[in-house]
């Protein structure tokens, strides 16, 4: 019996060397990474500054590979169907959660089907209007709703969408009834703000940052729990103290396949830690909307599950049905 314990331990050792040597190796080959949207949208521009970094770190070429459509479903599904080596990863951000919301049936877990790796950074949204809206702050905003209940109404860049929901949210905070008006991406919402076919508009900062700082777009308020460093004049929505409890943090992040080697996640996690950590990338993060924020990889679990609950509980009370 011993004896065959013996040899199954040698066996068993064996075997997992090659798992050890490959996971030390890696990377041994260029790394796709998956962004489930088009070039120049924010998960793009992070993911591709990230990249960058990580691929003088590693000494293999990182290689974004925009897989647009659905929301983000279509890179979310090749990256949970593809082989657990650490060579595709997902760059994704709130969308990917929202579509977890909305749909019934996906052909993946939104959050089981992958290994969280770490959060990249963070950033809320800002509400805008155009410079003739007779409403300064937040407060005046939701005076304005409730004076004329269903009057007003808010953009955002698709049904079920990040922006979709960051307003829903704000609805319900408020006490105030606003209608949506969706529109298919960031130049047609903003587009219909300037041309008065809606009044407001919840939108990432980095899409609104150009309008806003020209004045042809006036910013209320930004969704975070603190002022945003881009825009440091326009307040937090919270500190209106009309919707103290209102916040709305979009947030941008690596999955890679379920099953991808603890030692490549860890390896993987700690080279952001140390590219966050460097004042060019940290610049340039900012320069596109967003502000540099790590995470180890059960913090970004944790955050996922919490940002499934919250923003099903959003869905649930505002009567948007699955699809």
């Amino acid at each position: 019996m011993r004896k065959l314990l013996t040899i199954a331990g040698i066996a068993c050792a064996v075997l997992a060397a090659p798992c050890t040597a490959s996971a030390q190796e890696w990377p041994n080959r260029p790394v796709r990474l998956v962004v489930g949207f088009g070039a120049g949208g924010g998960t793009d521009i992070v993911g591709r500054i990230v990249a960058q970094a990580l691929s003088e770190k590693f000494g293999q070429p990182m290689v974004v590979e925009n897989r647009p459509g659905a929301g983000g479903i279509i890179g979310s599904e090749l990256v949970a169907k593809a082989p657990p080596d650490g060579n595709t990863l997902l760059m994704m951000a709130n969308a990917h959660i929202i579509a977890g919301v909305m749909y019934k049936k996906l052909s993946y877990d939104t959050i089981g089907s992958y290994e969280p790796i770490g959060q990249i950074a963070s950033a809320g949204l800002i509400i805008v209007t155009r410079p003739d809206f007779p409403a300064k702050d937040v407060n005046d905003l939701i005076k304005l709703a409730k004076a004329k209940p269903g009057a007003i109404k808010f953009a955002s860049v698709g049904h079920g969408s990040t922006q979709h929901f960051t307003g829903e949210l704000f609805r319900q905070h408020a006490g105030i009834d606003i209608l949506h008006v969706p529109y298919k991406g960031s130049p047609a919402a903003i587009a219909a703000v300037l041309n008065k076919e809606v009044d407001v508009l919840f939108e990432t900062v980095s899409a609104v940052l150009g309008p806003v700082r020209s004045g042809d777009l006036k910013a209320l308020a930004v969704t975070g729990p603190t002022r945003f460093p881009a825009v440091p004049d326009i307040p937090t929505a919270a500190e209106s103290g009309t919707v103290p409890d209102y916040e709305v943090t979009t947030w941008y992040g690596l999955l890679a396949p379920k099953g991808t080697p603890a030692a490549i996640i860890a390896r993987l996690n700690s080279t952001i830690g140390e590219v966050l950590a460097r004042d060019d990338v940290k610049k340039r993060i900012s320069d596109a909307g967003a502000v540099a924020r790590g995470t180890s990889p059960e913090e970004f679990r944790k955050h996922l599950q919490s940002e499934f609950a919250k923003w099903g509980k959003v869905r649930e009370k505002a009567g948007i049905e699955q699809q």
